[in-house]
């Protein structure tokens, strides 16, 4: 497997972590992206450092949803107590990097939630600084609009710079743009993580992710693009919604990990 390959723990939500871990352990992949052990339950993060222990896999990033209680707009600190736990697990597993979605805006139109996010955000970033975690924020699909404020790849690299955080380029929720060659190397500077997905022509549900190779995104030309541009980072299978499901999420994540690693050995990353 190449060594750029990451999973994300998305897809075995409905396992217990250390099946999700166990799975990329046997197939080699060798970095995941974990979701943030205090939303899973009582005695998660003692089991994934357990998990961990006997060495590789190696947990990159650690995905966390922000400002969802209820919102960027009536937060009332609550968000900013949530991330520092996550931090604190993040650094206690050895995750380097934790990506956000935003919590969605109530009623503040796009400007006024970003700056609001920012201040939100500010109390954090001394504590993942020192913990050396480095936080970032993603694109996602506008159907997220509930939760997230960042839809567009220009729109994400505004939020980050505004509220002085790094960006994860999910191909998922951008693929589609125009002037993505530019657009990648424009968000270049700021990226550490970028996740891969399919999308098969036709499905209307939400979300609505395949394996690469199921469907019409060209993925080998984009990745060939986010390398041109001074990418060094892993790139992060995240796959959920029914035809992941369908499959079985170890078949499909595993057919992925395959197809993905084939496409970098392809372009010598």
């Amino acid at each position: 497997m190449h060594p750029r390959v990451c999973l994300h723990q998305v897809a075995f939500m409905g396992e217990p972590s250390r099946a999700f871990i166990d799975v990329c352990r046997e197939a080699g992949i060798a970095a995941m992206t974990l979701v943030n052990p205090h939303l899973l339950g009582e005695g998660v993060l003692a089991e994934m450092q357990e998990a961990l222990a006997p060495g590789g896999p190696r947990p990159i990033t650690l995905n966390h949803p922000f400002a969802r209680f209820p919102d960027i707009e009536h937060d009332t600190g609550e968000a900013a107590q949530r991330l520092c736990e996550a931090i604190e697990a993040a650094a206690t597993l050895g995750a380097t990097q934790l990506y956000i979605v935003s919590g969605g805006r109530g009623s503040l139109d796009w400007e006024a939630a970003a700056e609001r996010l920012a201040a939100l955000i500010a109390p954090c970033r001394a504590l993942a600084e020192a913990r050396g975690v480095r936080l970032l924020v993603e694109n996602a699909n506008c159907l997220n609009a509930d939760i997230h404020i960042a839809h567009t790849i220009d729109d994400t690299i505004r939020l980050a710079e505004i509220a002085g955080i790094g960006v994860c380029l999910d191909l998922g929720a951008g693929w589609f743009e125009g002037g993505l060659r530019e657009k990648f190397a424009r968000a270049m500077p700021l990226t550490r993580l970028v996740q891969v997905s399919d999308y098969v022509a036709g499905d209307r549900c939400t979300p609505c992710r395949a394996v690469p190779g199921d469907g019409m995104v060209p993925l080998e030309r984009q990745i060939g693009w986010l390398l041109e541009a001074g990418y060094q980072g892993v790139f992060d299978l995240e796959l959920t919604g029914p035809r992941i499901a369908e499959e079985g999420p170890r078949e499909a994540c595993l057919r992925a990990a395959e197809n993905l690693s084939a496409i970098l050995e392809r372009l010598g990353a």
